[in-house]
């Protein structure tokens, strides 16, 4: 009786890891040996970067929100820490939408967080 080697199976396995290596550089995408390493470092990657570009975005809101609050008088924290007086409950997202695309409604929630800080002051100054 012939030696069973699974063909088909093992054929299809390859061509889906080759397929996925396409476009790699050299032999890296020829053959299945140097590919099938290749393309499973590239899974850590891709799995390590979709945490990576959730922190990347974040501090690109935090740098858009500081330079609209500078422009506007205020430090990045004190501004945070103004919006928390205030109970205003906007992401980083948000706020960093708003700095850009609507600086009418930014100046009115930089307003709030400016006179919550000041309330926030004065009733320390009394204390």
């Amino acid at each position: 009786m012939p030696r069973a080697t699974n063909g088909p199976a093992s054929r299809k396995r390859r061509k889906r890891i080759l397929q996925r290596a396409k476009g790699f550089r050299g032999f890296r995408s020829k053959l299945f040996r140097y590919a099938k390493d290749a393309v499973y470092k590239a899974w850590q990657y891709e799995y390590r970067d979709r945490k990576r570009r959730k922190g990347q975005f974040r501090r690109l809101w935090i740098v858009r929100i500081s330079a609209a609050v500078r422009e506007r008088g205020l430090t990045y924290s004190r501004f945070m820490e103004g919006l928390k007086a205030a109970n205003i409950d906007l992401d980083r997202k948000v706020l960093a939408d708003l700095a850009i695309a609507d600086s009418a409604a930014f100046d009115a929630i930089f307003a709030q967080a400016k006179s919550a800080i000041e309330a926030k002051e004065g009733a320390s100054l009394r204390a």
